[in-house]
């Protein structure tokens, strides 16, 4: 006995351990970010970076700080470097827009050939950037541990009649790579729009610059970078919360992350670790939704993002609801317009944003409220009241029309009716009405027969038409 209260006793500890094994397993963090980087350095070998910059040729100051950067990148266990260059292999004469090679491949440990490959480039040839781009997707082993990251330095533009910017937003979209960095090495700035589509540009005016654009492109992409998303209310204070936030890359469509936006007790909001290389939109499913567009992180550091976000309730009532048999929905709209941005279920409550609405509840007939406030942290309140009903009964099948009479006896149209049996059941708000009708089994609008009725709240009307 006493061995079978053992054995019972242990498969109950087994049991509580896999129920929380199965609740850790469930609230596992999914959206991680690789800890791996592949980063391809896209270096522009033309003639035309034997041009002075500074005291010096543009070739010799990016030989001597792309050299510095690569060797300092040796401690990073990490990090998998890689080297295209481009127009080195044939002269301007040959133009040859299939001038590109991948020099040295991704690696564990490719820092000496990647130094040494620079250290011998001899600038020679044109300038297919946009051909040079397409290649380096191939450069990449496919492998979902890692970020593809690229840094593309050039001092010229496309000479080869390629798209780079079309190319780069195509393999963005096919998930090769992240949004690139592109740095001018002394460009005109008439060349500057020509590269800011294809990723994020840096315009190296001078050495200096140079440096620090490297600099910036290593730390969005290597460093630890963070983010905390502040909704605030209408006070622009960081209250509201429990909402679905989406990260949307704002080159591609998709999206990155999505979370339920998150506040302990103490009124502190998550802390998510986050790719800064992306630019994104951002998108809180508010209703009506809040969008942020064009949105950069600050690579290395912690970033604060405030969207205002403030809430109030809806709630509408409409007793003995039950009595229309396909429910009722209301449609809400941006106030003095016909655009509907949500539906709601009535009876029910839901939260909007703070603001101005209009309403269309679709009873019979629709039942329209105007300038509907909804305030921060109230409830604004719709009261309707129950529907009755009308029961049809005719000699034969009917065509038929039922108009709502205001107070000032003034006609509105409410239904069409083209009955399919001799008894017709309708619910209906409280209310005057008048039909106009004619059965099926006669022959001439002379026919036509007008009946008045009446709908009572929880009441049944019985309304008797024959021609």
């Amino acid at each position: 006995m006493m061995h079978r209260k053992i054995f019972s006793l242990y498969i109950l500890i087994l049991g509580l351990a896999c129920l929380i094994v199965s609740t850790l397993s469930a609230q596992e963090v999914t959206q991680r970010i690789p800890e791996k980087t592949r980063l391809l350095f896209l270096l522009d070998g033309s003639a035309s970076m034997y041009g002075e910059w500074e005291k010096t040729l543009k070739i010799r100051a990016a030989k001597g700080l792309l050299n510095d950067l690569v060797d300092s990148l040796r401690v990073n266990k990490n990090v998998e470097l890689a080297l295209r260059i481009y127009g080195h292999q044939h002269t301007p004469e040959e133009r040859n827009c299939e001038d590109t090679r991948l020099e040295v491949p991704f690696g564990p440990s490719t820092h000496d050939q990647i130094i040494e490959k620079i250290r011998d480039l001899e600038p020679k040839g044109t300038t297919p950037i946009a051909y040079s781009l397409l290649q380096a997707a191939g450069d990449y082993p496919v492998s979902s541990d890692y970020r593809n990251i690229i840094i593309i330095i050039t001092d010229g533009v496309e000479s080869c009649g390629g798209d780079p910017c079309a190319v780069s937003i195509a393999l963005q979209k096919k998930g090769i790579f992240l949004k690139p960095f592109v740095i001018g090495l002394n460009m005109d700035k008439d060349y500057q729009n020509q590269f800011g589509c294809t990723g994020t540009y840096f315009d190296a005016r001078h050495i200096r610059d140079f440096r620090q654009a490297l600099n910036v492109a290593l730390q969005q992409s290597l460093l630890k970078t963070t983010v905390t998303v502040e909704l605030t209310d209408n006070q622009n204070l960081p209250n509201e919360t429990n909402i679905n936030v989406s990260f949307i890359n704002s080159v591609t469509g998709d999206p990155v992350y999505e979370f339920v936006h998150y506040r302990d007790k103490k009124g502190i909001t998550d802390t998510l670790e986050i790719e800064p290389v992306i630019t994104y939109n951002i998108l809180v499913n508010t209703i009506p939704p809040v969008f942020r567009n064009e949105v950069e992180i600050t690579g290395g550091r912690h970033n604060e993002i405030r969207i205002p976000a403030p809430q109030g309730k809806l709630r509408i009532e409409l007793p003995n609801a039950g009595m229309y048999q396909n429910g009722v929905k209301a449609l809400l709209k941006f106030k003095d317009t016909k655009n509907v941005f949500h539906t709601q279920d009535v009876p029910g409550t839901e939260k909007y944003l703070t603001g101005t609405y209009d309403a269309e509840v679709l009873t019979l007939p629709k039942t329209i409220f105007k300038g509907i406030q909804i305030s921060h942290k109230e409830t604004a309140k719709l009261i309707l009241p129950a529907p009755g009903l009308v029961n049809l009964v005719s000699s034969s099948f009917i065509y038929g029309t039922i108009y709502e009479i205001d107070k000032e006896g003034k006609e509105k149209w409410v239904i069409n009716l083209d009955t399919k049996n001799t008894t017709t059941k309708l619910t209906m708000q409280p209310g005057n009405y008048k039909i106009a009708y004619r059965t099926k089994v006669t022959f001439g609008s002379k026919y036509t027969a007008i009946k008045y009725f009446e709908i009572k709240s929880k009441k049944s009307t019985s309304l008797k038409l024959f021609n």
